[in-house]
């Protein structure tokens, strides 16, 4: 499988960190040329004013096995995203996977705040870097995804249908941005089924992204020190572990059987037998709902 994805082009939204850097990354150890998108460069960041960059994540990529070419895109600007897509189309007239993995909006979201005392601007703010990016890159990139059957378009969400129907998202603005990718992806299945394509939802559970980690003042290395005050974050997997749900998904030859779908990297890996990097497969959905919600005590015994 080192190689099942060479010849393929990709072009992951949102690249700069976190779970589009380690889609990216996965999709490179496929062999896969990588376009990797975001605002944060070398020569300057975004408004998260993190210190990864996309030049990172391309050498990652690389380094992994394959191509990875960073390119600067404001996904907001649709004259960036057609320059990003006339640009993919000279090089390799092909797109075979795209990403949409782009928010940017955490820093923005106040947790249990009502619609009413959340700032406005911030809430709509979360609403364009979601919806609009999303929208504007497949408007752009699509065409050249659909000139070939078996393209796949995957809209990377946080949380799963099932779970979101039933649960408050930390607030009405935040909600909705979940919310409306799970549908982005409902409806561009339906437009890409005449054309051989697929489009899913797809969840992480709980990221251990750059941010995450410095959140709780831990480390890769050392993540498990963070257990004492966050016992729930026994669940937690590694970006790597969504990258491969792509890669997965990538080299099924049955894809089309996901069509539509809202899906998980823990449960894709019961599907598929990937693992995280640790050699087990943390299933972060279901443990939310039968252990961390009910309030029973931290126990990933039979969930990773």
């Amino acid at each position: 499988m080192s190689r099942a994805l060479s010849g393929k082009v990709a072009v992951v939204t949102g690249g700069t960190r976190g779970g589009g850097r380690g889609i990216a990354v996965e999709l490179g150890s496929a062999g896969a040329t990588v376009y990797v998108t975001g605002r944060s460069t070398r020569e300057g960041r975004s408004e998260m004013n993190r210190p990864e960059t996309i030049e990172e994540t391309a050498e990652l990529v690389t380094a992994a096995g394959g191509t990875g070419i960073p390119v600067r895109v404001d996904h907001l600007e649709p004259e960036q995203v057609r320059a990003l897509a006339e640009r993919v189309d000279r090089d390799h007239g092909r797109l075979d996977i795209l990403v949409n993995d782009i928010f940017g909006g955490d820093h923005l979201a106040k947790w249990n705040t009502p619609v009413w005392e959340h700032s406005l601007d911030d809430g709509l703010r979360m609403l364009r870097l979601t919806i609009d990016t999303h929208v504007i890159t497949s408007h752009h990139l699509l065409p050249l995804l659909i000139r070939r059957p078996g393209g796949l378009v995957v809209e990377v969400t946080d949380g799963t249908a099932e779970y979101n129907a039933a649960n408050y998202r930390i607030n009405t603005f935040y909600d909705l941005t979940k919310t409306a990718a799970l549908r982005l992806a409902f409806t561009q299945a339906h437009e890409l089924r005449e054309h051989g394509g697929t489009a899913v939802a797809l969840s992480p559970g709980w990221l251990r992204s750059e941010a995450m980690l410095d959140i709780y003042g831990v480390t890769e290395a050392n993540w498990r020190d963070a257990l004492t005050e966050v016992p729930h974050f026994a669940i937690s997997e590694t970006p790597a572990f969504t990258g491969r749900a792509v890669v997965a998904l990538a080299t099924d030859p049955d894809l089309a059987r996901w069509n539509g779908a809202s899906l998980s990297s823990g449960g894709l890996a019961q599907i598929y037998g990937f693992t995280d990097v640790d050699g087990s497969r943390p299933d972060a959905w279901r443990y939310l709902v039968e252990v961390q919600d009910p309030g029973k005590p931290a126990d990933v015994t039979g969930y990773r």
